[in-house]
């Protein structure tokens, strides 16, 4: 097999084409979750808290003496604190979507198996003749 055509049957395979759509989708998801994060859930903190915009929380260092037209350590706690929420949020949605999942798992298998088939035509013919025969001395 050649490289080229194993490459393609890998490409293929329904798992790779699933966990492609997966990441995507993650993707989007994780911009919805800053979005949502930086535009609707810190705002009202920040004004709760004096009106303080969490991206702009930093602490400058001073410049270096050895390099004083360097720039400025800067160090922006505020845009961690932003992304610590954005993981919180998008880790209990993750969370909630297992459980989803387990309960539906659950709730499946305590379901008693749906009841068999009635036979055909054929099959009870052949269950009354293997009954008459059986009721033979």
């Amino acid at each position: 097999m050649s490289l080229l055509s194993e490459f393609r049957e890998f490409a293929v395979k329904g798992n790779v084409v699933d966990l492609a759509v997966g990441v995507i989708i993650g993707g989007a998801f994780g911009k919805i979750v800053t979005s949502l994060v930086d535009q609707v859930v810190m705002p009202p903190i920040g004004w709760l808290i004096g009106g303080i915009d969490f991206a702009d929380l930093k602490i400058t260092l001073p410049v270096n003496p050895t390099n004083p037209k360097g720039a400025p350590a800067v160090i922006e706690y505020g845009a961690f604190i932003n992304v610590l929420i954005q993981f919180v949020i998008v880790a209990f949605v993750i969370f909630m979507m297992v459980k989803l999942i387990n309960k539906l798992r659950r709730q499946q298998a305590a379901e008693p198996d749906a009841a068999p088939a009635a036979p055909t035509a054929t099959e009870q013919l052949l269950i009354e003749i293997r009954d008459e025969l059986k009721a033979r001395p």
